[in-house]
């Protein structure tokens, strides 16, 4: 630990000078140089077999954006101008204050990490004058660069505006002192103390990421080996009783003795695996409502390969979405389900709603009786920072990753990544990487690794029509010969935005909730967009706003001002406001697969299925 004079004391440099020990120093850096080595030939050896592309040194087309970010600051300097000389000036007050605490003295700190911000947990962050230095002015650093891309951008386009941010933010993380060997006091301590080893462990870390990637680092976030599928994770009972080309229908076994009338059919993100809400005993929203009296039914979409290029955003919909609606009244012989939908998911039965108040022959019409929908976009004018990665020039490179008819798990998995590079690619560097650690075994980071291809034809359709022409707001997506339009889904819709989300910003989720018709429930949930949604009861963790008042003011942040804050999960309200539609008395508990022959044991096949190994 650092002296609490302030010195640089603490970190125990002659540990290195003692013979037996540099001599074991000494051969651990020749073994990181051997690794070294071996890691820059696959690195090299996988670019020399991929063919060179346009766009491939700009992959992002981020070079425009900042080229007009540096005209505009040329052209007008007074705003960054004054950026600059407050960022000096406080460059200019924290070596007066570390000056001070280098010789003994108590000093405020000019800047401190924001209360959410583990990377400088460490304790020789505060305590060491020269590494409490080093961490304030790179906080400096940090905000100076965000303040002038943001000022220095505000006369620009908001795409670029947005982009320029994302981008700056990439760089500003990238270079924090904590990501590197010889400016992080927990690496250094751990190289003494180790003699190295750890840096020896974390490039056969390295190396095996590398050749899992195929050449391309694919950073590992949790010990995978501590999961299995159906056994410690998915683990809810129930029967595959459908299967087709695009997805499985799961039907889960009943723990009371009546159940609700109406079923539940639940369509997750194809996106993602479906076990996002069945990961453990504790924390499954499948359990949960089979223990609330729910007959649920889950799709679970297959897991694509170069077979199913094929497929059509229109096919997820009357192969997947209505394909397992029709199956579940069929089984249960019900008059009509709840749907509920998560994400793209939301997104996808959104439009297939819109599409079926247009058909009245359709046989599913008429037959939804509500709809749920978890963080789930329709409106897409302001989408979030995913929409950094769809202008025209992306989209057209996008195309050559997409060459074999699917898009690889990996590229979108990276995409997202990013969106929290802190934490799910910096964080993990310097775990695995620079401590030589392996990471800790936890399902949720389990879940994120298990990514999923997407047909191709699916997912350009998806970045288009949505993210890119906000087609389906603004009534320009046409389906089946018919013009969408969300005014005309009418049925009952409940609403789940969540505070913190990164990928569906709550204000964008409600914009979409505005131009329905119908009786709508907003819910503005604690959190982000997966830890807000799973939110188990038991965890009393969280909160989450509603409001009784059916009108809809312009945005959410007006919505939140007379909304009632409630302490702990949404799900129980939820529960509430199904069982509110539905004066059907109970029925006798739905044993999976009673009309027909069940295909195999949940979480079924098709979750099962990977494609980086």
């Amino acid at each position: 630990m650092a002296q609490s004079d302030g010195s640089t004391g603490g970190m125990d440099f002659s540990a290195a000078m003692d013979p037996q020990k540099a001599a074991e120093l000494s051969a651990n850096v020749a073994k990181m140089f051997e690794k070294g080595r071996k890691i820059w030939e696959t690195a090299v050896a996988a670019q020399s077999q991929q063919e060179a592309k346009p766009g491939q040194l700009d992959p992002f087309n981020t070079a425009n954006a900042f080229a007009d970010l540096w005209r505009n600051m040329l052209e007008n300097p007074k705003d960054v101008t004054e950026t600059t000389l407050k960022f000096w000036s406080d460059q200019t007050e924290l070596w007066r204050r570390a000056g001070l605490k280098a010789a003994g003295a108590k000093v405020d700190p000019v800047v401190c990490p924001d209360a959410g911000d583990k990377r400088f947990k460490d304790a020789e962050w505060s305590e060491n004058a020269v590494f409490d230095a080093l961490k304030q002015s790179y906080l400096l650093t940090a905000g100076f660069m965000m303040d002038a891309a943001e000022v220095g951008s505000k006369e620009l386009p908001d795409i670029e505006r947005r982009k320029i941010s994302f981008f700056t933010r990439q760089f500003v993380e990238a270079i924090s002192p904590t990501n590197y060997f010889a400016t992080n006091p927990e690496v250094l301590r751990a190289t003494l103390e180790e003699k190295g080893e750890n840096l020896v462990r974390g490039l056969d870390h390295m190396l095996e990421d590398m050749e899992r990637g195929r050449g391309q680092l694919m950073i590992k976030q949790t010990d995978m080996d501590k999961f299995k599928i159906g056994e410690n994770v998915a683990t809810t009972p129930g029967k595959v009783i459908y299967r087709n080309e695009v997805m499985e229908l799961i039907q889960y076994a009943p723990t009371t003795e009546n159940v609700r009338a109406r079923p539940l059919l639940i369509a997750p993100p194809w996106i993602n695996k479906f076990y996002i809400l069945d990961l453990n005993e504790k924390k499954s929203l499948v359990r949960w409502l089979v223990a609330q009296g729910h007959s649920v039914f889950v799709i679970s979409w297959v897991n694509p390969d170069a077979s199913l290029a094929n497929k059509e955003f229109v096919d997820y919909i009357a192969e997947g979405l209505f394909e397992a609606a029709a199956v579940v009244l069929e089984e249960t012989g019900a008059d009509d389900l709840d749907l509920a939908a998560y994400c793209i998911g939301g997104t996808m039965t959104g439009s297939a709603l819109s599409y079926l108040a247009q058909e009245p022959e359709h046989p599913l019409n008429g037959r939804i009786a509500s709809a749920t929908f978890f963080t789930a976009q329709f409106e897409f004018s302001n989408a979030g920072e995913l929409q950094i990665f769809v202008d025209d020039e992306q989209l057209d490179a996008l195309e050559d990753a997409m060459s074999d008819g699917v898009l690889n798990a990996d590229k979108m998995a990276s995409s997202f990544n990013m969106l929290r590079a802190s934490d799910l690619i910096w964080g993990f560097v310097v775990n695995n990487y620079l401590l030589g650690k392996e990471p800790f075994p936890f399902d949720m980071l389990y879940w994120n690794s298990d990514s999923t291809n997407m047909p191709a034809q699916v997912h350009r359709y998806y970045l288009r029509q949505f993210y890119r022409d906000n087609a389906l707001a603004t009534g320009a997506l046409q389906m089946g010969g018919r013009t969408l339009d969300l005014g005309r889904v009418d049925i009952p819709t409940y609403h789940v935005a969540t505070k913190e989300d990164h990928i569906a910003p709550a204000d964008s989720v409600y914009r979409g909730v505005r131009l329905l018709g119908g009786d709508r429930r907003f819910v503005l949930a604690g959190s982000g967009h997966i830890a807000g949604v799973v939110n188990p009861p038991a965890s009393n963790k969280y909160q989450f706003w509603t409001r009784d008042d059916l009108s809809f003011p312009e945005n959410v942040h007006e919505w939140r001002k007379s909304a009632v804050e409630t302490a702990g999960s949404w799900w129980g309200d939820w529960d509430a406001w199904l069982r509110s539609r539905d004066s059907a008395p109970d029925v006798p508990a739905r044993t999976p697969g009673a009309k027909r022959k069940t295909l195999c044991d949940a979480p079924g096949e098709y979750v099962r299925r990977r494609f980086d190994l």
